[in-house]
C-alpha cells in the first residue's frame, strides 16, 4: 500500500504535468491510501478546474461520476479520520518548529500516513513534502 494525497488523486483523472507518471505509479502499486478528507480534496480540484474554465460542466459531471464508480468499487482505500488520530495530530503539531510550514489538510494526510506506518507520501506540494520527515516520513514526488 501506497499513500497519495489527493492532488495525486486528481492526476489519476485529470491531464496535468506528471499525470502519466502517477497512473504508471499508481497502476503498479497495488492498493492506494489516502486520508477520508482526501475524497472531497478531489472534488474540489475537479470543481477549480471547471471554475477556471479548463473543463466543462459536462467533464465536470463525468469525472464526479467516474470518481465516485471509483470509490465505490474500492479503487482507493479511504483511511478514517477519528478523534484519537486527531488527537495525536494535536500533539504532533504542538512540537513542530517555527519554521515548518503546515495547512491542515496536509497534517491530516501526513498523519494519517504516518499512523499506518507507511513510510512514504506521495504528492507534488512542496510544503507537505518538506514537512513528510516531522512524522517519520519520506516525502515523494514522481
Amino acid at each position: 500500500m501506497i499513500y497519495f494525497d489527493a492532488a495525486y488523486l486528481a492526476k489519476f483523472y485529470l491531464d496535468e504535468p506528471d499525470s502519466d507518471a502517477v497512473r504508471a505509479l499508481a497502476e503498479g502499486a497495488g492498493e492506494i491510501a489516502c486520508a477520508l478528507h482526501g475524497r472531497v480534496e478531489v472534488l474540489t480540484v475537479f470543481h477549480r478546474k471547471l471554475r477556471e474554465r479548463a473543463i466543462s460542466t459536462r467533464v465536470f459531471a463525468i469525472l464526479c461520476e467516474q470518481f465516485q464508480a471509483d470509490c465505490d468499487a474500492g479503487l482507493w482505500e479511504w483511511l478514517p479520520l477519528s478523534p484519537a488520530l486527531i488527537a495525536t495530530l494535536a500533539d504532533r503539531i504542538a512540537q513542530l518548529p517555527a519554521s515548518v510550514f503546515l495547512r491542515a489538510a496536509d497534517a491530516l494526510h501526513l498523519i494519517s500516513a504516518a499512523e499506518r506506518n507507511l513510510g512514504e507520501i506521495y504528492s507534488n506540494d512542496r510544503h507537505l513534502l518538506a514537512a513528510a520527515s516531522h512524522f517519520g516520513l519520506r516525502g515523494r514526488s514522481v
